[in-house]
C-alpha cells in the first residue's frame, strides 16, 4: 500500500541499485531538501529474524513490539480501512508466534481510528482472538484529527480498560515547530523536540477533559518518558488551579492522573529517567530501545546506541539495583500482563 501511495506516508525506491527502499512518514518530510528521501527501511522493519538476532545480540528476552507511526490514521473511514486493521493484526498474531522460549515476541494491535464503532470492534476481536497482542498503539489525533479529548472516544477507552489492555500513546505529527531561517537541521528538531511537546500537548487535553476521572482503570503508556510531562508537572497544576474555567473540573490535580500512566524509559539520558521516576514511581518506568529505528552509526558495530544510551541512563539514574530490575523487565511483564 505504501508503495503505491504518492503522497506521505509512502514508500519510494532505493537511492541507487542495492540498497534498501526509503520510508517518508513525516508530515512535510518530502518538502525538505535533506529529509524528502526518508530513512532506509531494511530486513530489521519487517522480518522476524532480524528481530530475535537484535534481541540475541542485545540479550532481551523478551520484545512487545507495533506498527510504526503514522498507523492509519491517514486512511477514510470505511470499511476497507477496518478490513486492514484486521488483516495488519493477525499478521502481527503470526508474527509474535515466531518467538521462541529464549526470545519471546508480543504485540500491540492497530485500530482503524477514523471509525470508533470499528475500532471498538477491532477491540473485542484482538482481545477475543490474538492473545500474543497486549494492546494497542494510538498517535495523538484520535478520530479523524479530533484529539485524545474527544468525548467520542470515551466508548473506546472503556472497552479497553475492560480488557486490561494497554494504550502505547506515541507522538508523530509534532506542534509545527519553525524550521531555521539559516540552517538545515534535517529531521533533528522534529524528533527531539517537537515528538515530546507534542505528547506533552495531548494527554495534559486528555487530562483536562476528564478521561482518568471516567475510565481511571485505563492504561496508557507513553513513548519517550512522557515528553516534558515530568519537568512541567507543578507548572501544570499551578496554572490549571488558577483558571477558573478548569480549575474545578476535576477530581484532583492533573498531576495525580500522570501518578496513574506508565513511562516507557526512551529518553536518552538519566535526567529523564529521574524526572520519571521521581513523578511517578519507578514501578510505572519500563525500557525501551527504539528499534528498528536509529540504527548503528557505524558499520562495523553490531551494538545499537539506541539500546546502550538507554541502558546507561537507567543505571546512572541513582536508584538501587531492585528498582533497576523492575524497570528492565518486571514492570513490563505486570503491565502486559506477561507470566513467566
Amino acid at each position: 500500500m505504501l508503495r503505491e501511495r504518492s503522497q506521505v506516508p509512502r514508500i519510494l525506491p532505493p537511492l541507487q541499485e542495492g540498497q534498501d527502499e526509503r520510508l517518508v512518514i513525516l508530515p512535510d518530510e518530502d518538502k525538505g531538501e535533506t529529509t524528502k528521501h526518508g530513512r532506509p527501511v531494511g530486513p530489521a522493519y519487517y522480518d522476524v529474524r532480524e528481530k530475535l538476532a537484535f534481541m540475541e545480540q542485545h540479550d532481551i528476552d523478551i520484545s512487545v513490539v507495533s506498527l510504526a507511526n503514522p498507523w492509519l490514521d491517514f486512511l477514510p473511514d470505511t470499511k476497507e480501512t477496518a478490513h486492514c486493521a484486521r488483516r495488519l493484526n493477525q499478521a502481527m498474531e503470526t508474527y509474535c508466534q515466531q518467538g521462541n522460549a529464549s526470545r519471546q515476541l508480543f504485540g500491540m494491535a492497530t485500530l482503524p481510528l477514523s471509525s470508533i464503532d470499528a475500532s471498538i470492534a477491532e477491540v473485542e476481536y484482538v482481545a477475543t482472538h490474538l492473545p500474543h497482542l497486549r494492546g494497542v498503539i494510538m498517535g495523538t489525533a484520535g478520530c479523524q484529527g479530533r484529539g485524545l479529548d474527544d468525548p467520542a472516544l470515551l466508548p473506546l477507552y472503556t472497552v479497553l480498560a475492560r480488557h486490561q489492555l494497554v494504550i502505547f500513546l506515541h507522538p508523530h505529527y509534532g506542534v509545527n515547530l519553525p524550521s531555521s531561517n539559516h540552517h538545515d537541521n534535517g529531521h533533528a528538531v522534529a524528533l527531539a523536540l517537537g515528538f515530546p511537546f507534542e505528547t506533552t500537548y495531548a494527554v495534559t487535553q486528555l487530562i483536562l477533559a476528564g478521561v482518568l476521572d471516567k475510565v481511571p482503570d485505563l492504561k496508557i503508556l507513553l513513548a519517550h518518558s512522557g515528553g516534558t510531562l515530568p519537568f512541567l508537572a507543578g507548572r501544570i497544576d499551578s496554572c490549571v488551579a488558577h483558571d477558573p474555567a478548569v480549575a474545578n473540573r476535576l477530581q484532583h490535580p492533573p498531576s495525580h492522573y500522570l501518578k496513574m500512566l506508565y513511562y516507557d524509559a526512551v529518553i536518552y539520558h538519566s535526567t529523564g529517567v529521574k524526572a520519571a521516576a521521581d513523578l511517578a514511581g519507578t514501578d510505572r518506568l519500563l525500557f525501551g530501545t527504539d528499534h528498528p529505528f536509529f540504527p548503528p552509526l557505524e558499520k562495523k558495530s553490531s551494538r545499537w546506541m539506541s539500546v546502550d544510551s538507554n541502558l546507561e541512563a537507567i543505571r546512572q539514574a541513582g536508584l538501587d539495583q531492585e528498582k533497576v530490575t523492575d524497570i528492565m523487565g518486571k514492570n513490563a511483564l505486570k503491565l502486559f500482563g506477561i507470566i513467566q
